[in-house]
């Protein structure tokens, strides 16, 4: 099963800059460090986004999660690297109540 409204995923520029690419970030450091040593910085991260919204659009949904905020989908695939590497991520995606549009959430190594 595909994410529904994949065509409309999006990730918000701070979810990336403010935590997935963040040092200082309590959880999101460990996620920075990962990202880090395959190039991604702050300087690439349209690169960062369009990847992460490419498993979003063409990787089976590996589970579903119910929440009180909405449905959580988890999608794991490949994410191309500015080192021209491909590395296994797990991405969280959102459909927020009331909402048609996926949202990210975070993405760690697989």
């Amino acid at each position: 099963m595909k994410l529904p409204n994949r065509e409309h995923a999006y990730v918000t520029r701070s979810k990336l800059k403010d935590y997935l690419l963040s040092e200082s970030h309590v959880v999101g450091r460990s996620k920075a460090k990962f990202l880090r040593l395959f190039g991604f910085n702050i300087s690439n991260i349209v690169l960062l986004e369009k990847g992460l919204i490419k498993i979003a659009q063409t990787h089976e949904i590996r589970e579903v999660i119910l929440t009180p905020h909405g449905k959580k989908y988890i999608i794991d695939g490949l994410l191309n690297t500015p080192v021209n590497r491909f590395v296994k991520v797990r991405t969280v995606w959102i459909v927020d109540k009331n909402q048609d549009k996926p949202r990210f959430v975070t993405a760690y190594p697989n």
